[in-house]
């Protein structure tokens, strides 16, 4: 009898070894598919092409409806990534006494550009500013006035073709400001 109680539990700790070992393997192989797949989804997320955009930027300053200013701005932007164009003049502005402080006058535009299956999304941040009397800013003493306007927009471009993506009325005049861009792909 001891024969036999010895033979089957050789038998069973034999059969436990080997279905633990297919269940391992098994499971390595899971694992290994696994890890596969992730490393080719990793490959083809950095095959994909990165496409360069410019994009042109008019702000046009219009009086009963006639255009009588326009600046031009441009900028080279790879699909989804942030750019700045900035220019203009840091004016010093007394905060107390003898303590001043900056303020920027001039443009700014920020731009987000992205590339999707369903189109081009866009996102501006446009902030332009002037003295509102010309000769101001020229002496210590004076206190500037400034004039601005900002315009927040985000749309899905149309390749190629100029496009307003905001447009603001001045309220002391008949005066409008608009901001048209233009995206062309690069090759």
């Amino acid at each position: 009898m001891c024969k036999t109680t010895a033979i089957w539990t050789i038998a069973i700790l034999g059969f436990m070894i080997c279905w633990g070992a297919a269940g391992r393997a098994q499971d390595e192989a899971q694992t290994k598919s696994n890890a596969e797949a992730k490393s080719q989804a990793r490959a083809s997320a950095e095959e994909k092409p990165v496409h360069a955009y410019r994009l042109d930027f008019s702000v046009t300053e219009l009086e009963d409806g006639k255009k009588i200013n326009s600046r031009q701005y441009s900028l080279n932007l790879n699909a989804d990534d942030a750019n700045e164009i900035k220019i203009g003049t840091r004016v010093p502005v007394e905060a107390g006494h003898e303590q001043f402080q900056y303020m920027d006058v001039g443009t700014s535009i920020w731009c987000r550009i992205g590339e999707r299956p369903d189109g081009i999304p866009l996102a501006v941040r446009a902030e332009m500013s002037n003295f509102a009397i010309p000769d101001q800013g020229a002496g210590h003493e004076s206190r500037p006035v400034i004039r601005q306007f900002k315009i927040n927009a985000s749309t899905l471009a149309v390749l190629g073709k100029p496009m307003v993506v905001g447009s603001v009325d001045d309220p002391n005049s008949k005066r409008q400001f608009q901001l048209e861009v233009t995206v062309t792909k690069l090759k």
